[in-house]
């Protein structure tokens, strides 16, 4: 059996502790991609200025901006939805921050109701199982592929009419 020369073997010693180290360190700052703010982000030092009893829509709208959404069957019930995300790996987006600010407002307009919700307060949904049918035949990947030699013939090959100039062109233009 072969033997490695030293200092091969203190090359790849040194290769595997310096890729050992850097295992557990986070990506510099410069390296990483920037929060994301996505939705709504209420700032907190804004939704103190809002006052129940006293302000109005047109206050909220003023001071914080249009909700993201409002309740689907109360128009009273504004959501301001927002999160903060960054980027990893594959395209995918970790979870940094989530906050809904749900205002409610009595039939005047005016605020009676602030409640901030995090991820804290989410529950769980389970995906329901199955499949949805799809209307149509069942047609085989081979079928699918096979299915439409034959159907389309080229231009010049009786596929196409005769335009007002005399050239051939294809039918429906």
């Amino acid at each position: 059996m072969p033997r490695l020369p030293v200092l091969s073997i203190f090359r790849l010693g040194r290769s595997l502790l310096l890729l050992a180290t850097l295992a557990g360190c986070a990506m510099p700052g410069f390296l990483s991609y920037p929060p994301q703010v996505r939705g709504n982000k209420v700032d907190g030092d804004l939704l103190q200025q809002l006052v129940p009893g006293t302000s109005t829509r047109n206050d909220v709208t003023a001071l914080i901006g249009s909700p993201t959404t409002k309740a689907t069957f109360d128009d009273n019930t504004w959501l301001y939805i927002g999160e903060v995300t960054r980027p990893v790996i594959a395209g995918t987006q970790a979870v940094l921050e989530q906050q809904v600010i749900v205002l409610t407002f009595d039939d005047k307009g005016v605020l009676r109701g602030i409640a901030m919700k995090t991820a804290d307060d989410a529950k769980p949904v389970s995906m329901a199982g199955g499949a949805t049918p799809s209307p149509g035949s069942e047609a085989t990947i081979m079928q699918q592929l096979l299915g439409n030699v034959g159907r389309f013939n080229p231009i010049g090959a009786g596929g196409g009419s005769a335009g007002p100039s005399g050239t051939n062109t294809p039918s429906g233009y």
